[in-house]
């Protein structure tokens, strides 16, 4: 009797874990695929200026991810990962993808924050933000979704949690490609030559 009671817990506990790795992927993730998501024009002060993707050249993508400094792993490996695809890149293959990073802190992140934190990724890599309103409403479009997390016990006082996909996107505003989070480069660096290959 007890046999069968602790399969059915270990069942039951094996069918909570699938459901939590399912609704975690959805949320690392962001809503929808390229074709329901709206993407559209992108336009914040930047760690260059005023950042525009109207000012990509045509045969150019931008690779945006949406970020915070503070954060502990997401981040930093995903902008790694976008650091070693691009060392992979022939010189002028690397000039067509433009590394772009939005904060979804712009209450810590500052332009000054950004270029420090970027810096060791590429002198090449944009940090961009604005205010809360402004960066919810292109997150919106890009179907990206993040919260603040309260840390009372952390220096960070507050974590964020945030949708850690990259998206590969033309001057345009069109995303041409949603690649989903990986420690690897493996599948950004395909999704870019596919895409690169056909400009």
């Amino acid at each position: 009797m007890m046999t069968r009671r602790w399969r059915y817990l270990a069942a039951g506990a094996i069918a909570l874990s699938v459901l939590f790795g399912l609704l975690a992927h959805q949320w690392w993730s962001g809503k929808g695929s390229e074709a329901e998501l709206e993407g559209g024009p992108i336009s914040l002060p930047s760690t260059r200026g005023e950042f525009a993707l109207s000012q990509l050249d045509e045969d150019q993508l931008a690779v945006v991810f949406f970020g915070y400094t503070w954060c502990p792993d997401v981040c930093p490996m995903s902008l790694a990962v976008v650091r070693q695809v691009r060392q992979q890149l022939s010189d002028p293959r690397r000039e067509q993808v433009v590394p772009v990073m939005i904060s979804v802190d712009p209450e810590r992140d500052t332009l000054s924050r950004l270029e420090e934190y970027l810096a060791s990724f590429g002198e090449d890599f944009i940090g961009a933000t604005g205010s809360i309103e402004q960066v919810e409403e292109i997150a919106e479009r890009y179907g990206v979704v993040w919260r603040k997390v309260e840390a009372p016990e952390s220096a960070m006082d507050y974590t964020v949690d945030h949708t850690a996909s990259l998206y590969l996107v033309d001057r345009h505003g069109e995303i041409r490609r949603r690649v989903l989070h990986s420690p690897t480069p493996g599948p950004l660096k395909a999704a870019l030559n596919d895409l690169l290959d056909a400009m």
